[in-house]
Order: C-alpha cells, then structure tokens, then sequence
C-alpha cells in the first residue's frame, strides 16, 4: 500500500478533482480565506529541532532525555556503535569540530571521549580544548543524505546518529539559543515542536520536496551518457532493497575508529527502489539551467545551461508543482533567493572562468556562497531561459526584489525566500547567529509592511543538518518523513505565545497554501496521507492549528 501511494506521488500528474481541506472545516477555510492574504515561507538550513530548540519553555524538548546536569535520563536511547553495541563513548568528531579557519580551533583529538549523550556545543571542549564555542562559531558541516539519514534514525530509535556520521560524535550536540532574536519571536509568537522535514536525507530533496511533495525522476539513468551515481543497497531475503547502503570492504568495524564508508552512497536511488522501476533523484544534484553548481558547455554559446554531459546536472523536470496549482486559480507567487541575480551572472560565465559566487565562499562565511541546489525551480522545464524567459522573470527573483515588494506593500499572495549560504544557518557555511540576524531583519520588515495585518510568515529549516533530534518520525512513505526540524509561525493571526504540538511536516506548508487559496491537491500529498495512514498515523495538518482565525 504504502509504495502504490508513494508511486502516486512520484508521478507527473496532479489529481484535478481533489481538494485540501477535512470535511467539517467548513468554518476554518472561510476565516483563513477571508482573513490571510499572503504566505511568506523562510526557508533556513540544516538544523534538528533540539539543536536549537531543546531548552525552549513547553517543548518537548532535551529535558526528556537528559537532566538538568545533562546526564542521560531512563528515555534517552544511547547511540550504538555499527555492529548494534551501544558505544561506551561518543566518536571523536571526525576533522576537527570548528570549520577551517575559524577560531578557536577544537581539533579532532580534543573532541575524542565526550559521553554517549546529548551534549552543548559550547562548553563540552572547553577543559580538553580551553574553548568555549558559540551559536557565532562556524563548525564542520555534517553528513545530510538519504540513505545514511534513515540509517541514523534506525527505524524510530534515532540512535544510529553517531555511527552514521562522517563528524561522529558532534551529531550529538545543540546550542543555547535563548539569546537569539528567532528565540524571541518564537516566544511571542508560535512555535511548532512535532514538524518534521518532508523526506529524508538533504537539502537538495527537500527543496524539491518544499514545492512538489515529490523526488524529481532522473529517466533510465543507468543508460545515459552522463550516467549518475547509483546508490548500493543491501537487500532483504527476497530481494527487496533495504534503506541500508552497502558498506565498503575496507570500512571500519567501529564508529570509535572512524566515519563510515560504503560501497556507493549514490545521488540516485536504485531502478525500482520505489516501487514503479523509474529512477528518482535524492541527494544533491545541479540545475539544467543557469545558475547552476555546473558550467556551461563548451559549445553553449549564451552560457545559459549547464553542462548536460555532466553526470549531475539533472534533466529538466515537469511534475506538478504548487507554481502549477497556483497559477492555474490565477494566484501570483514569487521564489525570491538572496544574490540571484549576481549568482545569474556568475553562471554565465565561460567554462573556463573562476565563479565568484556560486559556491565560492572566500572562506566559511563567506560572502555570498549562492547553492544552486538549493533553488528548485530551477530544476524545471517551464524555466527554461530560452523556451520560457517570461516564467523566469515572472517567478525567481532577487532578495533585493523582495525587499522593494516588502517596503512598497505589493508582496505576492505566495512568496518563498531562501537565504543565500553565508546567511542561511548552514554548518560548515555559516553561523548560527549571523543567520539568525538575518532572518529577524526580514522578519521585521516584514512586521512593518502594509500587508502585515494579514500575513502568515513560516520559517522552517529545509532539513536536519546531521544533527541528532530525541523524537522518533511518524512512519510515512518511502521518502519520508525525516527528522523533527523547528518551524515558527509568525502572524497577526496566531495563537500567541503557544507552542503547537500539532503534527506537520514540510508539505505542511503546501496544505496550508493549498487550502488558503483552494488549490487542486498535489499527488505527494496524497501519497503522504496514504504512507501515514498505512501506519496507523493521522495525516499531517496544515498549520491552521496555530491560527486564531475567529478574531
């Protein structure tokens, strides 16, 4: 059952006959009609629910696993080691905690013994290192992929975090964010603490998964010049495959003696993994399209694609997307992305020119990093910048645009933001804290405009970040859900100062847009009810819950 409903939501078609809302919400949908004009989604990077939200006044959050001198409590689950043992001692943190070149330098060697528990970034290297960090530190970024995430959560325990890891044991750290203006906003406003990231693994699926509640297909992918990296899976006695990478023949035994290493932990699923023999895409891959993490080709003479020889740049895409459901009820929606239009320019560069933009931090932080997987649109056959330069021009834009619609009172019905890298909260690329700033910024802004007084803003991380979270996913399908991530709602409208236990996950926010604007229901939320439901779990809500619509 559960992979006849994930085929569904793979698929192309959209179901034209359906529509969001649960009988009996009859009242609900004509108070969010009439009262929210415009959804604002914020869309921030890899970051677990506990990371930075474990401490936070009515959550479910740390203090149900670990006391207040932070020793494990009878509900933590220990991490294990690789062969089911549980470890004696987190793994060191592989590489060093701190990202290269940034002080002060936490070194592999002084991160080596921390307990098996959930630790404070900030303090726990500080007899062995003289370090302490902060929510301003810039660490190594973590493993967020597909395979390896489902390997982490370990069928609901989430205990296979450390093991799974290629930075061990720091997948077990989280900050104090009490200090944070996102902290704050969260207090006064609502936080969510049982959303879920839409599809496991990183960011690239859950980008796509944020507009199409879907994997983008890769067709025969085995056969292709440009033939892309196919995931090795073990399988069980009948042959089915396993959410399990194959490990490499050389791979250590332990957690304690290194990261892991596989046969092939591939960007493309296995033909068939899904159930209907087509082959989907679920790490990262690159844009057809320019900007993209690809240069153009040789012989491409406006530099406006990326390489199609390359083995990761994805073919166009064409599944349904909420763009489609939108424009077909007439309803203006934008994706804004910071330096857009400088990572536009930098992707028409010649083949054989340095980028300055499109991933190329001058260091971590650096100014602006722009991650062309991280823009999904772009991925699709409608932007074609030759065929359909209107739909571009009409849809992706620039963060300084967003900022002129913001101020002028003329935002879209539906605008979505994604930060670019050195803002957006990304271990390895940013901080914590400079993101967090960012993010306030806009929300303030956003506070002050003409359109406030019937605005919803949702911020919401795209995934996990590698970081361990004590909540165990509902059971869905086969792309998900992931792990718990933070998601505050941010309005007028809400139920102020609450924490919302209501369970959500990423296309949470497509239900909502959905039902707001009486939009044909996308096949992937669909699929998602069908996984749940298979389970035995309700379906994920739409964050109306949060609302106070009888104002």
């Amino acid at each position: 059952m559960v992979a006849i409903a994930l085929i569904a939501g793979l698929c192309s078609c959209a179901h034209r006959d359906s529509r969001a809302p649960a009988a009996g919400a009859g009242a609900t949908t004509r108070a969010l009609r009439s009262k929210v004009g415009t959804i604002v989604v914020i869309y921030a990077e890899n970051r677990a629910f506990d990371n930075l939200y474990g401490n936070f006044p009515g959550a479910h959050g740390l203090s149900e696993v670990v006391g207040p001198d932070g020793r494990p409590l009878p509900g933590y689950v220990p991490q294990i080691d690789r062969d089911g043992s549980v470890l004696p001692v987190l793994p060191p943190t592989w590489s060093g905690v701190t990202a290269p070149g940034i002080n002060p330098v936490v070194t592999q060697v002084q991160s080596a013994g921390l307990p098996n528990a959930p630790f404070s970034i900030e303090d726990a290297f500080t007899a062995q290192a003289n370090a302490t960090l902060s929510t301003s530190t810039i660490t190594r970024d973590l493993w967020h992929r597909f395979f390896e995430h489902q390997m982490q959560i370990d069928g609901g325990k989430n205990d296979g975090y450390a093991a799974w890891s290629d930075a061990g044991g720091l997948a077990m750290g989280h900050y104090d964010y009490r200090r944070s203006a996102l902290y704050s906003l969260a207090k006064d406003f609502v936080l969510a603490d049982n959303f879920f990231q839409g599809a496991f693994g990183g960011s690239f699926l859950n980008h796509q998964y944020l507009i199409c509640a879907c994997a983008p297909e890769y067709p025969e992918a085995s056969t292709v010049k440009a033939k892309p990296s196919i995931a090795i899976l073990e399988r069980d006695s009948a042959g089915h495959f396993l959410p399990r990478l194959k490990l490499a023949r050389n791979a250590k035994g332990s957690a304690l003696d290194g990261p892991p290493s596989f046969a092939k932990s591939g960007n493309i699923a296995p033909p068939n993994y899904f159930g209907d023999g087509r082959f989907y895409a679920v790490n990262t891959m690159q844009p057809p399209y320019q900007p993209s993490g690809n240069t153009p080709a040789a012989d491409d003479a406006g530099f406006l694609y990326a390489d199609r020889d390359n083995a990761t740049t994805l073919p166009a895409q064409t599944a349904a997307t909420i763009g489609d459901a939108l424009d077909a009820k007439h309803v203006n929606w934008v994706w804004y992305s910071g330096a857009w239009d400088a990572a536009l320019a930098d992707g028409r560069r010649p083949p054989s020119k340095t980028r300055s933009v499109i991933y190329a931090p001058d260091s971590p932080g650096g100014n602006p990093n722009f991650q062309p997987h991280h823009q999904p649109f772009n991925f699709y056959a409608r932007f074609d910048p030759v065929a359909h330069p209107e739909q571009r021009a009409a849809h992706l834009k620039d963060y300084g645009e967003l900022l002129a619609a913001v101020a002028a009172g003329r935002l879209p019905a539906v605008a979505f933001y994604k930060p670019q890298g050195n803002v957006n909260q990304h271990a390895g690329n940013a901080s914590v804290a400079e993101g967090d700033a960012h993010i306030a910024e806009l929300v303030a802004k956003l506070r002050a405009s003409p359109q406030w007084s019937h605005m919803v803003i949702v911020i919401t991380y795209d995934e996990f970040g590698g970081a361990w979270d004590h909540v165990a996913p509902p059971q869905g399908d086969l792309l998900g859900p992931g792990a718990r991530i933070p998601a505050l709602i941010i309005s007028p409208l809400v139920k102020r100062g609450t924490v919302d236990h209501t369970q959500y996950d990423t296309e949470s926010i497509l239900r909502l847009i959905t039902r707001r604007f009486d939009l044909d229901v996308l096949p992937g939320i669909t699929a998602r009810d069908q996984g749940l439901a298979a389970h035995g779990a309700p379906p994920m809500g739409d964050l109306t819950d949060a609302l106070d619509l009888r104002r």
